[in-house]
């Protein structure tokens, strides 16, 4: 099976910090405007009660951005596209070609900056039946895109015989 590009671990890693900061700035706020400072053995501890929980997440955040990168991985079989994810609950998904309707590549401000794009394969289904494979080279996902592309195509037409 293939693995991700080892590069997506710094762009779990920034999605972790910017939930860090996000947590802290919730429980700063959440401290200042219900006029509660935490009490520490006498000492006020007005700013550490925030930085604290958001080194906590932050830490947690990169624990699970390295097991994640460590267990994600995909494969391309005759019939279908096959993926393993998942920290705390495993997630093995079969995406059978003849399911495949289209398949995007796309890059958001992040990707781009570590030189990494996602390819999205949109499936027929119900809701939220559409998987999305993060940390792949610009080059590999657009290949990826046209193997799927192809594969799918395939698939169809020997579907309809």
């Amino acid at each position: 099976m293939e693995k991700l590009h080892p590069r997506v671990r710094f762009v779990w890693g920034i999605g972790a910090a910017v939930t860090a900061a996000v947590v802290a700035l919730v429980v700063a706020v959440g401290t200042v405007l219900g006029e509660r400072v935490a009490v520490v053995d006498g000492v006020s501890a007005g700013i550490e009660l925030p930085l604290g929980i958001s080194v906590v997440v932050f830490v947690l955040g990169l624990v699970h951005a390295l097991a994640r990168f460590r267990i994600w991985q995909f494969e391309i079989q005759e019939d279908a596209l096959y993926l393993e994810r998942g920290v705390i609950t495993r997630i093995d998904t079969v995406v059978p070609f003849v399911r495949v309707q289209h398949v995007d590549t796309q890059r958001g401000p992040v990707e781009r900056a570590t030189g990494l794009a996602s390819v999205v394969v949109y499936t027929a289904g119900s809701r939220g039946a559409d998987v999305t494979i993060p940390g792949l080279t610009p080059d590999r996902a657009q290949r990826l895109q046209s193997e799927l592309r192809e594969l799918a195509r395939e698939s169809e037409q020997q579907d309809a015989v």
